[in-house]
């Protein structure tokens, strides 16, 4: 008897996804589990917000304070010497964790547990989740409601290895709370796995030290918001694979098919659904009685269990099911979700299984495999002659931009035609010049000129950089990138409006780029030296540290692609492995690999030094900058090497590049020696010049080009009228008069030795060098125009900022600053203070500000101040905002009181009027 596709289909519904952190929240099942505990009288559910956050042990300014918690009442028990205020903490000292076994009650909402962490814990979850900290919180209480945000938890998942999202995942569809034995049992199986087992108290220590999980090892917790996220719902199938609960998947079932289950499974009927759901449970749990029942399922029921085993749970059928599927439906080990829809639960997976949540756990992140291994001076040496490419094709595409680059977008960004060209005169592929294009940009070396006919030029910081050793011009360009988050390999990819991302544009900027490109090279850095890996690996490797989840990891994958070329263009690594002074930039040669999550982005200063090493690493490989050249007798010249810059500056206004590689070749036209001349040199200059930097003797036909080209440089002089020609040889005149090319340029003779013209001086000196004339241009003076070719610049413009992912990690300073105003504030928060003589309650209230009348609250702070004793007062600044705090008065007087402010850390002084009432602290119950 058999089953075909008709009648079941493995299926997800429509829209499904396995992403958990990008979904919305999925919708709270219906039913209950019966084995889901109850909190004690008083409390919130479990799996109620409270639950995560606890009361509300802290509030906003106005709110009031609530009636402490078992942890706020402990910790108001300890006093700081030397001030008499329970509940303070000494400031810069750690808050006492609990011991095991000392008697004090668990933890029962997330604040509480973070209660109980010393100050290193905190700071290294702040560290590990800096967005907590925008803004700091004013106590543990708003740390917990902020560490349980949707937005929060998304990104504390995301940054979760793919072992430690697993545990997280395995506790997503345990009960809650959970034990530390049913997690293991969920991650090793039936048959256990001591790899995996070995591994799982790290990934349990990561969760609770981001605080995603608390609780003791016998009541593990999520926080709500994760166990939305990764629990499975029909909308968003759970990355394990397993359905619902048997709980969850009969809620709203009908008593009497309840029953009909229980007879088919050969279990008693019960009175009510709720024995009858914990019946079915049991069953579906037991090993031994689960294997008997099913021993008597058809062959081809087992297949169809075997398809959803795995996931996707669910199965789409026929309105008249095959056998096989009646026969499971009949005894639950498929439940209806629909008319056409079955679910096989959680619990009938679990056993088929083999009480697995996930088919393959991945308890140690990938090898990285060998490409290609090469000795570490080769590798050095090759990525050095590229660092040396990198810094010529930089000046060769700037120099070409010298008069003025390409247009501007109106959008921003540079064209696809001008990219282009400019690709087509560099005779680079067009992503690799759009790469070079946006390294220069981020670097701060090309910007727009900010004109009305906006166009890209070189900035004042490019000349400062040309001055600079070849190592730091590097040093800086490589830094820039690693920094960077500018990325080239988005040029031409449609954003979401269909519009194809154009070179230099705005909307190139990806905050993942700095640490997938740190991270690639800390990968390298593990293998040996001369050692290229194989990007399929490292690929493998990445998606272990940081799992795909949905479009995000599609991008880390290509910026991990993208770094490994990048890195080989710039010359970070050479033939595939990371180079010596690679490591120096990316401060890998000093600090070794500790996994993901602990390369943080270094401080500018360490950034810097990083960068002098590997400028210091990279020096004596860059080849030294010679002073010749070798002259031929067939008008071209030979830089066998790098040039010194005013040697290659000089040598290419007076000859055109012919060719680049290990040699450079010069080849001198007409056109160019007329280029030098223009620039201000004499025919003597030119030929002292090759005389000076040739190590062959000068050919005479370069000396007769020189010289012919100066006798006639000059003889006509073009001035503006609009514009004018003038020359000393009228037969000269006439001879341009009556060429017909000479007709657009609108010319007329004024005298024997001048013409006037209608065309700018400009146009009109390029049309009679078209014509074959070498005129020169020349002032209202009548002296001769000196051009240069690197006249253009746009005005300071100082390089493009990385966009940053998130906040930044915190530095000590902060931490440290933000760890005690949170303590302050806690105990300010939580500070017990004494009942009201005509209102015994009033300690216990949770939602004012305390209240007294005006002579009251003076003569409680006027008794204060004689006793040295603490008060909780409530306050209203002149903004109306409302707070409450902790003070010792020191002095009242005038109308105010001066104390010193146990939340603040400081002496205040506060106006009387504005402090809502007063009470006393509550006396050490010890």
């Amino acid at each position: 008897m058999g089953t075909s596709e008709r009648d079941l289909e493995a299926h997800v519904p429509e829209g499904n996804t396995t992403d958990r952190t990008t979904a919305g929240v999925p919708t709270e099942p219906s039913g209950t589990p019966p084995d889901r505990p109850s909190g004690p009288p008083g409390t919130t559910s479990p799996g109620s917000t409270a639950a995560d956050t606890g009361p509300r042990d802290s509030t906003t300014a106005g709110t009031g304070t609530p009636a402490s918690t078992t942890a706020g009442a402990e910790a108001a028990r300890s006093t700081t010497a030397g001030t008499g205020v329970p509940g303070s903490t000494v400031p810069g000292r750690s808050a006492p964790p609990r011991a095991p076994g000392s008697g004090a009650a668990p933890p029962r909402t997330l604040a509480e547990a973070l209660r109980t962490r010393d100050d290193d814990s905190l700071a290294a979850l702040l560290r590990a989740r800096p967005d907590l900290l925008s803004p700091v919180p004013g106590d543990l209480g708003l740390l917990a409601t902020r560490a349980g945000t949707r937005a929060s938890v998304v990104r504390a998942l995301e940054r979760l290895d793919r072992f430690t999202l697993q545990a997280a995942e395995a506790l997503a569809v345990a009960p809650d709370p959970a034990t530390y034995d049913a997690l293991r049992a969920l991650m090793t199986g039936d048959e256990g796995d001591p790899e995996t087992e070995a591994a799982l108290p790290h990934a349990v220590h990561v969760l609770r030290e981001q605080a995603l999980l608390w609780g003791a090892d016998d009541r593990l917790r999520l926080v709500r918001t994760a166990r939305e996220l990764l629990a499975p719902s029909t909308a968003h199938p759970s990355p394990t694979g397993l359905g619902p609960t048997v709980a969850e998947a009969t809620a709203g079932m009908s008593p009497t098919r309840l029953q009909a289950i229980l007879a088919a499974a050969g279990l008693p009927t019960t009175h009510d659904p709720v024995s009858a759901v914990h019946g079915l449970t049991s069953l579906f749990t037991d090993r031994s009685r689960m294997d008997a029942l099913l021993n008597t399922a058809p062959t081809d029921a087992l297949a169809v269990l075997d398809r959803l085993v795995w996931g996707p749970p669910y199965g789409e059928v026929s309105s008249d099911p095959a056998p096989p599927v009646r026969w499971l439906r009949d005894r639950g080990l498929l439940l209806p979700t629909s008319a056409r829809t079955v679910v096989l639960p959680r619990e009938v997976a679990l056993h088929l299984r083999a009480g697995r949540a996930h088919r393959t756990p991945e308890p140690h992140p990938p090898r990285l495999g060998t490409a290609s291994a090469h000795s570490p001076k080769m590798v050095d040496l090759t990525a050095a002659g590229q660092a040396f490419t990198a810094l010529s094709t930089v000046e060769d595409l700037l120099k070409d931009w010298d008069r003025g680059g390409p247009a501007v977008l109106r959008s921003g960004g540079l064209s696809v035609r001008d990219l282009k060209r400019t690709a087509s005169a560099m005779d680079l592929p067009e992503p690799t010049a759009a790469f070079w294009l946006e390294l220069a940009y981020a670097a701060g070396l090309v910007a727009s000129d900010g004109e009305s006919d906006e166009r890209y030029a070189p900035t004042p910081a490019y000349d400062d950089w040309l001055d600079l050793p070849p190592q730091e011009r590097w040093s800086r360009l490589a830094a820039t990138w690693l920094r960077g988050t500018r990325t080239a390999g988005l040029v031409g990819v449609q954003d979401a409006k269909g519009r194809a991302l154009s070179a230099l544009g705005p909307d190139l900027d990806r905050s993942a780029a700095p640490e997938v490109r740190r991270r690639v090279l800390a990968l390298l850095a593990t293998l040996p030296e001369g050692t290229a890996p194989d990007p399929g690996t490292v690929l493998a490797r990445l998606h272990w540290e940081r799992p795909q989840r949905g479009t995000t990891g599609d991008l880390r994958t290509r910026l991990a692609l993208w770094t490994l070329d990048e890195a080989e263009l710039l010359g970070v690594t050479g033939r595939g492995a990371l180079s010596a002074h690679g490591r120096a930039l990316a401060d890998l040669d000093r600090t070794p690999d500790t996994g993901p999550g602990t390369d943080h982005a270094p401080t500018q200063a360490e950034a810097a030094a990083c960068a002098l090493r590997a400028a210091t690493l990279l020096a004596p490989l860059i080849p030294e900058p010679l002073d010749h050249v070798l002259l031929q007798a067939d008008l071209t010249a030979v830089a066998p090497g790098p040039l010194q810059r005013p040697l290659a500056e000089t040598l290419s206004v007076l000859a055109d590049v012919e060719s680049k590689g290990g040699a450079t070749v010069y080849r001198f036209t007409p056109g160019s020696v007329r280029r030098a001349l223009d620039s201000g040199q004499a025919a003597s200059d030119l030929h002292a010049f090759l005389a000076t930097h040739s190590r062959t003797p000068v050919p005479q036909p370069l000396t007769y080009l020189i010289d012919d080209v100066a006798r006639r440089h000059g003889h006509l002089r073009v001035g503006s009228a609009s514009s004018y020609v003038r020359c000393d040889d009228d037969a000269v005149l006439g001879e341009i008069l009556a060429d017909k090319r000479s007709a657009g340029f609108g010319l007329r003779r004024l005298a024997p030795t001048v013409l006037a013209a209608r065309a700018e001086p400009a146009a009109l000196v390029d049309g009679l060098r078209t014509m074959g004339f070498a005129p020169a241009a020349e002032s209202a003076a009548g002296d001769v125009l000196i051009t240069r070719a690197d006249a253009r610049r746009t005005p300071a413009r100082t390089a493009p900022a990385p966009v940053p992912e998130g906040p930044p990690v915190p530095d000590e300073t902060l931490l440290g600053a933000a760890l005690h105003a949170i303590r302050a504030g806690d105990m300010a928060a939580n500070a017990v203070r004494k009942p009201a003589a005509d209102d015994p309650t009033a300690a216990a209230s949770a939602g004012s500000l305390p209240r007294t009348s005006s002579a009251e609250t003076l003569a409680t702070v006027q008794a204060a101040a004689m006793t040295g004793s603490a008060l909780w007062i409530g306050y209203v600044n002149a903004d109306g905002a409302a707070s409450q705090r902790v003070i010792a008065p020191v002095r009242v007087e005038g109308g105010f009181v001066t104390a010193y402010d146990h939340t603040a850390d400081q002496v205040k002084t506060y106006p009387l009027h504005r402090i809502t009432g007063v009470a006393e602290l509550a006396d050490d119950p010890a």
